[in-house]
């Protein structure tokens, strides 16, 4: 049989990790009492509330263009109504033209790195990285830069400086970080945006978790410099505040300039964003502070939920904890990967192995977990902690 081409930068990149671990579920039978705990996947397993649901029904019935193509960049009240709410909540100006909408935030990041880096460029990931980020960047033939953090999790902007080269165009940093759930400083930013920029390197923040941060006010400054734009690109997501997650609406605030180009780039992959989904993210930006507030609330009691069962959980390590993720070291012999498919029949457990988010010769992968646990609630936290407690290598 002939075989088609097959890009070999498509080839070379690893499988969705998610769907792996999914495919471990298969063939296997859970004991009556105890059944599967799913703390692999960071996304809400809920409808979005039934308010904005109606809202999204009366949009689907009642308004034709609802259903038709829209701008490339998004629906002009949606880009004004993030641009003067960011300016207050982030102290900053942010003008319309300086926000685009996405089909989610993976494709924010990618529209952004599409415009900033080309086959053989570098743009530099603090591991353990957000895998959906270093797997656009091998389909494109960018190669991802580790930039190790340790047992705080926190990138060094030292250590940074030391990786930048002349094929360098961007440095990626997401707060409050998947896997690891630790809310990065604002300080550590603004060392970030001041490297970035003495460098002539993009800095990027992915702030889908932003919504979850456990500090009140602003969690950074980097708007409130005049001009953010020449050297900052801010992503959001509206799957987690408003659960829209399966009507893919994302957010790039960056300089008008740079959205000129990445309006080339969703013109050619998507025409435009989902009509019903920037419809939906705008009636909850415009309706639901006060139920964001309470969800924000109950995420960060499970925090400490989970905060307080690593204390008491022998062997285990918690290194950072924080939004939909807490990122742990266990206590076993056997390789993390190993661990996560055995947790799946002795415990009926599924989480993600450290490995699916550190490079492959990096032996802190063998010894980490990640554990999304925003969709279980604090009796479920406990059922979580009694199963690991009872785990054996």
């Amino acid at each position: 049989m002939t075989l088609l081409p097959l890009n070999p930068a498509m080839a070379a990149t690893f499988p969705p990790p998610v769907m792996e671990a999914r495919r471990w579920l298969e063939g296997a039978t859970f004991p009556e009492g105890r059944p599967l705990i799913n703390v692999s996947q960071a996304a809400p397993v809920d409808p979005p509330p039934l308010a904005l649901r109606q809202a999204l029904s009366d949009a689907a019935l009642s308004d034709p263009q609802a259903h038709l193509y829209g701008p490339v960049l998004g629906l002009p009240a949606l880009r004004e109504e993030i641009a003067a709410r960011w300016s207050v909540a982030y102290g900053g100006e942010i003008a319309p033209a300086q926000v685009a909408i996405t089909q989610g935030c993976n494709q924010a990041f990618c529209a952004a790195m599409a415009t900033l880096a080309g086959r053989g460029d570098e743009v530099i990931l603090p591991a353990p990285w957000y895998f959906n980020h270093k797997m656009w960047l091998e389909m494109q033939g960018v190669r991802a830069v580790p930039l190790p953090t340790g047992a705080s999790l926190l990138p060094d902007p030292a250590q940074a400086a030391s990786l930048v080269t002349a094929r360098t165009k961007a440095i990626v940093l997401v707060s409050p970080n998947n896997p690891g759930g630790v809310e990065y400083p604002a300080a550590l930013l603004a060392a970030f945006r001041d490297l970035a920029r003495s460098r002539g390197l993009a800095l990027v923040v992915d702030e889908t978790y932003r919504d979850f941060d456990s500090r009140d006010g602003r969690p950074h400054d980097l708007f409130t410099d005049p001009d953010w734009p020449d050297s900052f690109i801010q992503l959001y997501s509206f799957s987690k505040a408003y659960r829209l997650t399966g009507h893919r609406v994302g957010a790039i605030l960056a300089s008008a300039a740079r959205l000129a180009e990445v309006e080339k780039f969703l013109d050619t992959v998507a025409i435009c964003p989902g009509q019903l989904g920037q419809i939906g993210a705008l009636w909850g930006l415009r309706n639901l502070g006060a139920w964001v507030a309470g969800e924000r609330a109950e995420i960060l009691a499970r925090r400490a939920a989970m905060v307080g069962g690593f204390t008491a959980l022998p062997g285990w390590r918690l290194l950072g904890c924080g939004a939909y993720f807490a990122y742990v070291e266990h206590p076993f012999a056997r390789p993390s990967d190993e661990l996560a498919r055995r947790l799946v029949h002795q415990a009926s457990l599924l989480m993600l192995p450290g490995t699916m988010f550190q490079p492959e010769a990096a032996a802190e992968g063998r010894r980490q977990m990640r554990i999304a646990f925003a969709n279980i609630d604090r009796t479920g936290i406990a059922e979580l902690f009694t199963r690991l407690a009872g785990v054996t290598d």
